[in-house]
């Protein structure tokens, strides 16, 4: 008989909450957790072209990001590990000042979901460098003092043994863990570590070994109780004679919090270091300049979808990682299109990728936007017929149409890096004062068009001599920075962008020699100065007989060309350049992009959208009202939404009969309804089964915690509906 079989009712209890059977069971999760296998795609999706292109650029999208963010965060989290490895070096300094304890204030960010990744970093770190048990403590199991100190303590002695395999360890349960638990832990897994003698001299104490820390990190300090966190500490410096304590405090917002939750009593019995993180914004700009903008990798956003997942970050989470999840998002579907868009990838591997195309990937190519205007670009017939029928003939096209496309994106980044350092600092910032706000604005509209590009304008023409010399100057030293640290011998197709970048910028430094060259006042010739003192002069404007006369005259004057510098014309003169050869021609939208651009830029901001920002009333009207829609069950199959079926879940009757009701519904009748529904009888007077009845006190208990309904105050034996 199996151990679990019984002719008796009985309770069967397993040590530790596992059988022998364990062990093997965890080596198949490890096994099937191999990052070899995926649990969700089949080998008809993962051995598809389009995946292995995926896979590859997402690998090193993700390890560039990666990189990055070390880079970025290494400085500040070395500095505080640095700063905890003295203190545990130095502790013993403390031993003649009572209840002092080593504290760190670590400034995250505001609104920041991404701190506990920081602090798991940061954690890993410090395990690396000295010895120390690591508590991470969150406000939601601090509810109460006595919580905190149990949570504290379990973390300390347990957390560590939670995955390991030893049955003979003995846990301890909540309630044992107190301070006194701690204290004997500490002392028989470290017996070394106790205090030494404050009156040893200094040389010994700094030959000294570091102690085992104890360091209790706070996330979310702005979320725990004032007063719970007050006592906490408080027992925490009453104990640091005996425990070597310190604390980590992630602070959200500024310094000030800390002064605001613990008074002087307490802050007394800490020693606060203040150390600042790079903010949430600045390390997403990051992000978006050296990764999501780098001309390295061919895939692109397009202006709405790339403006979408900023706005996402700026106004709601500020958080790194959803920006990069969003964006892997729309990586994933941009290439799970199909296997045409496997020829988003570098320009040599595209090549190699063209011949194993089927006749549908040909014809997915062919169903792209920009191909019409292309076929309608060709004259000759023969051509036209072949382009759209001969799939071998459209494939000998591809290799141009692809080198097209690359160098177009290339030559727009380079370009993007001129015309921001044009207008980042302008007064009010017009077109935006970062790369990726004037990314999304050229991409997604003409911004030759728009009045801040021309109020941009206006203000360049209307500097002064040297601010307009030293803007240009930049602007073409920093490209061709860009270009040669970027771009240059380090990607494909390089020589095929140099000619023009030379080109253009060679043209730029000429236009602006003639402005460095021209003089202010140097235009104006005598012959001008002489119909300008002929207009003006007062003799002839005392003729004037009538104060129409004036007005037509002034108006007349008005209108009559004033003019112009010899400077003005040259700073005009480069400006028109800079508009026409670079704005114009490599910064315009999506729209005069080459054909095939579609392979390289996703642009469906619908879907993600719907996938990425949730819409939950929506999504409970539609599981309420048509429960099939996600269970894809036949008992839930309805012919139109407003049939009502037994076979539907209670809640979803429940709510489909509530739409049928006004503002107050009764309870009785609304019982009533659901059993002729659920249990339809012709005695309407039988007495009410109680199952039927308490299958319909659930769903009115379901439907209140969803908030479409409460109970009523006025009438007990009503409901109020509280949506319309």
């Amino acid at each position: 008989m199996d151990s679990t079989i019984s002719v008796s009712k009985g309770c069967f209890v397993f040590k530790n909450g596992a059988t022998r059977a364990d062990k093997s069971k965890k080596a198949t999760k490890r096994k099937k957790a191999s990052p070899g296998q995926t649990g969700i795609l089949g080998k008809e999706i993962t051995d598809q072209p389009f995946y292995a292109v995926y896979a590859e650029t997402w690998n090193k999208i993700q390890s560039h990001i990666d990189a990055l963010q070390i880079e970025s965060s290494a400085k500040t989290l070395q500095e505080l590990v640095d700063y905890v490895v003295k203190e545990s070096k130095n502790e013993e300094k403390y031993l003649g000042l009572v209840e002092i304890v080593p504290a760190a204030a670590l400034l995250t960010g505001i609104n920041q979901p991404d701190h506990l990744e920081q602090f798991d970093n940061l954690s890993h770190r410090i395990n690396e460098q000295i010895s120390a048990s690591i508590c991470l403590l969150q406000s939601r199991d601090c509810s109460t003092l006595k919580s905190a100190v149990e949570t504290m303590v379990y973390n300390f002695i347990e957390a560590p043994h939670e995955d390991d395999e030893d049955r003979d360890h003995k846990r301890l349960r909540k309630s044992q863990c107190t301070m006194n638990q701690l204290k004997t832990w500490y002392r028989n897994n470290w017996p070394d570590a106790s205090h030494k003698n404050p009156q040893s001299n200094e040389e010994d104490n700094a030959n000294s070994k570091a102690r085992h820390m104890l360091i209790v990190i706070l996330p979310d300090f702005e979320c725990f109780n004032a007063f719970i966190l007050q006592d906490l500490i408080l027992i925490l410096s009453s104990n640091c004679t005996d425990l070597p304590f310190m604390l980590i405090l992630g602070i959200a917002t500024s310094i000030a919090a800390v002064h605001n939750a613990l008074p002087y009593h307490v802050t007394s019995k800490i020693k606060l270091r203040i150390f600042k993180t790079q903010s949430a914004p600045v390390g997403l700009n990051e992000i978006l300049e050296k990764v999501i903008l780098s001309p390295k990798y061919a895939f692109h956003l397009s202006g709405k979808a790339f403006k979408f997942l900023t706005h996402i970050f700026l106004y709601y989470d500020f958080s790194i990682n959803g920006f990069i999840q969003g964006f892997k998002y729309c990586l994933m579907e941009h290439y799970f299109q199909g296997n045409a868009y496997a020829l988003c990838c570098n320009y040599s591997t595209s090549l190699t990728k063209i011949k194993a195309l089927t006749h549908d990937d040909m014809e997915m190519i062919r169903k792209q936007l920009s191909f019409r205007p292309y076929v309608e670009s060709i004259n000759d017939c023969k051509r036209i017929i072949a382009i759209l029928t001969d799939d071998d003939y459209l494939k000998k096209k591809l290799p141009s149409l692809l080198k097209e496309c690359h160098i177009y994106f290339m030559l727009y980044r380079i370009f993007l890096e001129f015309l921001t350092v044009l207008v980042e600092d302008l007064p009010k910032c017009p077109l935006g004062k970062f790369r990726r706000e004037l990314y999304a604005t050229c991409l997604a509209k003409d911004v030759c068009s728009q009045p801040e590009y021309k109020e941009c304008w206006q203000v360049l023409a209307f500097m002064s001599k040297d601010e307009f010399v030293a803007k240009i100057s930049k602007a073409i030293t920093q490209t061709q920075e860009f270009y040669e640290q970027e771009i240059h011998e380090k990607l494909e197709l390089f020589a095929d962008c140099e000619e023009i970048v030379i080109t253009k910028l060679h043209d730029v430094k000429e236009l602006l020699t003639k402005v460095v060259m021209a003089g202010m006042d140097a235009g104006k010739s005598q012959q001008q100065q002489q119909q300008q003192t002929t207009v003006t002069s007062p003799e002839e404007l005392k003729q004037v007989s009538s104060r129409q006369d004036l007005k037509d005259k002034l108006l007349q004057m008005s209108k009559e060309q004033k003019p112009v510098s010899e400077f003005a014309k040259s700073v005009q003169e480069t400006l028109d350049y800079i508009e026409k050869e670079i704005v114009m021609t490599h910064l315009g939208p999506l729209q005069k992009a080459p054909p095939l651009h579609e392979l390289f830029v996703f642009s469906d901001i619908a879907t993600v959208k719907r996938n990425i920002i949730g819409a939950p009333r929506a999504a409970l009207h539609m599981a309420l009202n048509n429960p099939h829609f996600y269970l894809q069950c036949k008992c839930c199959n309805l012919r139109e939404n407003t049939q009502l079926l037994p076979s539907l879940p209670d809640i979803s009757v429940m709510y489909k009969l509530h739409l049928e009701c006004g503002r107050m519904i009764n309870l009785y009748d609304w019982l009533q309804a659901f059993r002729s529904v659920v249990d339809f009888t012709e005695d309407d007077q039988e007495q009410i089964d109680p199952q039927i009845q308490a299958r319909f006190t659930r769903a009115v208990a379901e439907l209140q915690f969803l908030g479409y309904i409460k109970m009523s105050k006025r009438k007990t034996d009503h409901a109020t509906r509280l949506t319309w």
